[in-house]
């Protein structure tokens, strides 16, 4: 992973001076300059940012900084999984690439509406220009939640007015007029405080008091398929090439390497390492969401895939990887059409009070069902948690248990190896 922190080409000069980095990894140093400069006096030397207390406009130039150092440490990961090294010259290039223009301080903007919603705005397209592009838009829905509460109340929403008591209305309003779930509301809100801690470093606002607003999460029921459900889906007879075989071939790749949608339409030569005497076929990638470097090996059912995506034969008609949406509308026909129909218990929580469903289960049948799927199968074979997590990315317990589903019969196996049982 490449280490990067900003320095000051002339600290001590009473002039503009440029900004730079030295970019570590792998024993090497790059000198990468930030293409912009900043006055000593307005630069935190500790922190190594500039400064946005009296110098709103800073706070473009620290975005500025955090979409470099997200370039530079991405294309660093991408060559490390591809067992590569970057040119000083490439990494110098993307220094080149503008970031998107800043807003207009507030004053030059007094025409175009509330100045929160134009920092709100600015926060989501930074997290776009990151390449954190559905992030960005689950950032979008939150505020779009959020203009809806200040129109329907005639609430005007600003910095100074988003008191605890307002974000509890908020909640309130999400959970009644809109219908969310505790899980939707808590993560919505989770979105507003995100975007209130951006807003504070850059000095648009000392406003802390949603801080003081919570909604409780309800943990969600996991869903995995069985062995005899993934030998029902394995088996299913199928034209190859058809739109569903082709479905199936990107669910079961989920199912054999554990990895995420995200990470699956990622998938090129050269990630893939061939067999050796000490190590199976295996993929070594960057995952999309975590950024980790993981090494997943490949069965032989699980490598003949990844060939055939490689040779283009999974893609749409449009040449592209199948969709997310379209592939877990795909598995629901798949799921219906290999029998995978025992009823299941959907228990969505509003306000603390469970509303609990029944529907077959290749209803609730997604392209994440295959990851749940890999974690519990592993589990169910004897493998260790651990080992498992290394093979997920996962870097912690807490987050690798949501993906843990143990079923009524690995209970009671695992029970029968430390206790006598009646014959």
């Amino acid at each position: 992973m490449a280490k990067i922190s900003y320095l000051l080409n002339a600290p001590g000069a009473d002039k503009p001076t440029p900004i730079f980095t030295f970019l570590s990894f792998d024993g090497r140093r790059v000198k990468v300059y930030a293409n912009r400069s900043i006055h000593p006096r307005q630069w935190d030397a500790t922190e190594r940012r500039a400064l946005t207390r009296g110098y709103p406009r800073n706070g473009a130039l620290n975005d500025w900084l955090d979409l470099l150092a997200d370039r530079l440490t991405t294309r660093c990961d991408t060559h490390a999984a591809a067992g590569t090294a970057p040119t000083a010259a490439e990494l110098r290039a993307l220094a080149e690439t503008e970031a998107p223009e800043p807003e207009p301080d507030p004053v030059e903007a007094a025409g175009h509406g509330p100045v929160f919603w134009q920092r709100y705005d600015e926060w989501v397209n930074y997290t776009r220009a990151a390449g954190n592009v559905r992030t960005a838009q689950a950032h979008a829905t939150a505020g779009r939640h959020l203009r809806e509460f200040s129109e329907a109340n005639g609430y005007t929403i600003d910095f100074d007015t988003l008191t605890s008591t307002v974000g509890d209305r908020w909640a309130a309003y999400l959970l009644n007029t809109v219908d969310l779930t505790d899980n939707t509301i808590n993560k919505h809100l989770g979105r507003l405080k995100s975007f209130m801690k951006w807003a504070a470093k850059r000095g648009y606002t000392e406003n802390t008091a949603l801080d003081r607003v919570s909604w409780a999460r309800r943990e969600p029921d996991v869903m995995a398929l069985s062995v005899a459900e993934l030998g029902a889906l394995e088996t299913l007879p199928l034209p190859v090439g058809s739109r569903l075989e082709k479905a199936r071939a990107w669910f079961l790749l989920a199912c054999y390497t554990g990895l995420r949608y995200s990470d699956l339409v990622s998938i090129k030569p050269q990630h893939v390492r061939p067999a050796t005497a000490t190590l199976p076929a295996h993929l070594r990638l960057t995952a999309k969401k975590t950024r980790a470097v993981v090494n997943v090996p490949l069965s032989a059912a699980a490598l003949g895939i990844v060939n055939r995506l490689l040779a283009g034969e999974l893609a749409s008609i449009k040449s592209q990887p199948i969709t997310n949406p379209v592939l877990n509308r795909f598995l629901k026909e798949l799921g219906q059409l290999a029998g995978i129909d025992s009823p299941v218990e959907v228990i969505r929580y509003r306000g603390g009070v469970a509303d609990v469903a029944t529907a077959p289960k290749y209803e609730r049948l997604t392209v994440h069902t295959a990851r749940r799927t890999f974690v519990t199968l592993n589990l169910g074979k004897g493998m260790s948690a651990e080992f498992v997590m290394k093979l997920t990315g996962h870097t912690s317990y807490k987050s690798f248990q949501r993906y843990v589903n143990l079923t009524p019969q690995r209970v009671a196996e695992e029970f029968a190896r430390f206790h006598e049982m009646p014959e």
